[in-house]
């Protein structure tokens, strides 16, 4: 017998015969000609073709991609790291200065622990599609990546001369937002953008109201909340009476202010209801009920303390006020963070099929998919965002300091008590208003005008404030301006007289904004109260020295607040160099023009403000 595999070889080695062999036909030589070209590789030598729906291990290729994949990554994570340092940075100010923001301190950790558990459950990346529809959708990605890069050196350049432009604030962070999605795209594609969107843009809820929005909502909120905390006062038997945003008592007046107006306890909530909504990961319509229903109880415990107070300063005496008023406070947090919590139990007792819980990875949730490739960003790509990003912190501070070179000293001042004017006391400054403001020298003193006989009397109170040159003077100084502080005492504005000078000793002249302010009084004549304001910068450039020879040392005066100013300041390298704010009310129980007000005025700053030997700083 012959071996295995002998018949196979015999067939091998031998011609074929004639009748064996296929016909000569054109359309045989042509199907003869196309099988010799395939067969002719040696297919049992040739590499396997890969099978991509199975498990299967890396190739040289793909080796090295993986050795240059931790360097994307850690170039990425560099750049998302430096991207939202600058933002929190930035947002740190008012986080520090405004006490109604707090909270902003908790948030970037809270978003970063959010992005944590969607990154435990986050879905397989995409796979690339057409090149043209990949091409397509590259460049519309880049173009927008490179106008938010591009957007962060004005914003930056305005940022450092004006701190307080929450404008700004909120065009940071729109580009930072956007940047960082655009990453996350990038590694994952559209899979990715939808999944960490929200854990990304939670910073927005730290990101200061504009204050075209936050002044009306908090004065809206102060009037509602006297009103319905005289009219529950009543009812519980304590007579009270509403005075603007004041309650009279038995005892006294009790001032509604931005703290107890809820405004801090509406934006805490806000945040605390978003928060538990995503670590609950509830649907859109259950997450809008969820912060609704936070909001309705921070407001409704706000209406609580506030009769709480009121019931205190009848029963027992004002000083007691300010003891309860932050324990009141931290305890309606307290609150609301509790009752949230469990209200996003209940609502996530119900949820649907395709939910998915925080923190549990998708892979014990459905069935292995097959392997895909990661849309990976290019390093050089990463390392010119990086460089820029390097540029535009050297090149705006170089912009300041370059012009600080230039930098005189005005005409300094200060100011000279009249303690032998009628009823002259000092004033206390609340520790409040220290702690808010932060400043590094502060008076304040109430005396009587001297009138005609038988005029109204009139009361007049100044205040004078100074801060050091440093990153938040500016910011800090703009605090206590009398279209803020004045309604929030019950008073409202009724006119804006504009910018006036006032000389001061020779040529030099103080300029002052002027406001006009009524409060009325159920049973009497209303109130006026003129109010002017003045903020000064310690130092400026010489070029506005010689723009200004008339009012030297005011070149930094900011009384306007308008644009161009804020440009203006920009464009002259001026940051914070130090201010001073002078701030006088005349208060009557009878009308008073504007013109008797600026004369009144022209007495004071003649009288009190004295000029002093210039200081380099």
């Amino acid at each position: 017998m012959e071996p295995a595999g002998t018949e196979r070889h015999r067939w091998a080695g031998r011609r074929p015969s004639e009748r064996e062999r296929p016909s000569q036909t054109p359309h045989n030589l042509a199907i003869l000609k196309y099988c010799q070209f395939a067969l002719g590789a040696d297919l049992l030598s040739s590499a396997p073709v890969q099978n991509l729906t199975a498990p299967h291990s890396l190739t040289d290729a793909s080796r090295l991609a993986h050795r240059h994949f931790p360097a994307r990554v850690a170039l990425s994570v560099l750049f998302l790291a430096a991207l939202w340092f600058g933002l929190c940075k930035e947002l740190s100010s008012e986080w520090s200065v405004n006490e109604q923001y707090n909270f902003g301190w908790f948030v970037p950790f809270f978003a970063l622990y959010l992005f944590w558990l969607r990154w435990q459950d986050r879905p397989a990346t995409e796979v690339r599609g057409q090149k043209s529809e990949v091409r397509s959708r590259t460049l519309i990605a880049a173009a927008i990546a490179i106008i938010s890069l591009l957007l962060l050196f004005p914003v930056r350049l305005f940022e450092i001369a004006n701190p307080e432009w929450r404008l700004l604030a909120w065009i940071h962070a729109l580009a930072v937002v956007t940047l960082t999605l655009l990453v996350l795209w990038w590694a994952g594609g559209k899979a990715w953008l939808r999944h960490f969107a929200f854990p990304v843009a939670f910073l927005f809820v730290a990101v200061p109201w504009p204050t075209m929005l936050e002044t009306p909502v908090i004065q809206g909120l102060m009037r509602v909340v006297a009103r319905v905390a005289a009219e529950a006062a009543m009812l519980l038997g304590t007579p009270a009476q509403v005075e603007g945003n004041l309650i009279r008592v038995t005892n006294g007046l009790v001032g509604v202010n931005e703290a107890c107006s809820g405004i801090r306890s509406l934006q805490t909530s806000l945040m605390i209801g978003l928060l538990f909504g995503e670590l609950k990961r509830l649907s859109v319509l259950r997450r809008v009920a969820l912060v609704t229903c936070a909001v309705a109880i921070a407001l409704l415990a706000n209406f609580v303390r506030a009769v709480f107070l009121v019931h205190i300063a009848a029963t027992e005496n004002l000083s007691e006020v300010g003891r309860w008023h932050d324990i009141a406070g931290y305890s309606i947090i307290a609150l609301v963070f509790v009752t949230t919590m469990a209200l996003a139990y209940l609502l996530g007792r119900r949820k649907t099929k395709n939910s998915v819980a925080a923190g549990v990875s998708p892979a014990k949730m459905r069935e292995p998919q097959p392997a895909r490739l990661p849309l990976q960003s290019s390093a050089a790509y990463l390392v010119a965002a990086l460089c820029w990003l390097l540029f535009v912190e050297i090149g705006t501070a170089s912009w300041y300091r370059l012009h600080e070179r230039n930098l005189i000293s005005g005409v300094r001042w200060s100011v000279r008590w009249p303690e032998q004017a009628p009823n002259f006391r000092r004033l206390k400054i609340n520790e409040e208003i220290r702690a808010v403001l932060r400043f590094d020298k502060g008076e304040a003193a109430a005396w009587s005008v001297q009138n005609p006989p038988g005029a109204s009397p009139i009361s007049c109170l100044l205040y004078v404030f100074g801060w050091n040159p440093g990153r938040n003077s500016a910011l800090l100084a703009n605090l206590h301006r009398p279209d803020v502080c004045l309604p929030a005492s019950g008073w409202s504005q009724v006119a804006d007289e504009g910018v006036h000078s006032y000389p001061v000793s020779g040529s030099f002249e103080l300029p002052f904004r002027h406001f006009e302010f009524q409060r009325s009084f159920e049973g009497s004549a209303p109130q006026t109260a003129h109010a002017f304001y003045c903020l000064s910068e310690d130092r400026a450039s010489g070029a506005s020295a010689l723009s200004n020879m008339n009012s030297p040392g005011m070149y930094g005066n900011r009384s306007e607040w308008t644009r161009a100013e804020r440009l203006h300041a920009v464009l002259e390298g001026r940051r914070h160099l130090g201010q001073q704010v002078i701030e006088a009310v005349f208060i009557s129980n009878a009308p008073q023009s504007a013109a008797e007000a600026e004369s009144h005025m022209r007495d004071l700053v003649r009288d009190v403000v004295v000029l002093r030997q210039n200081e380099n700083r």
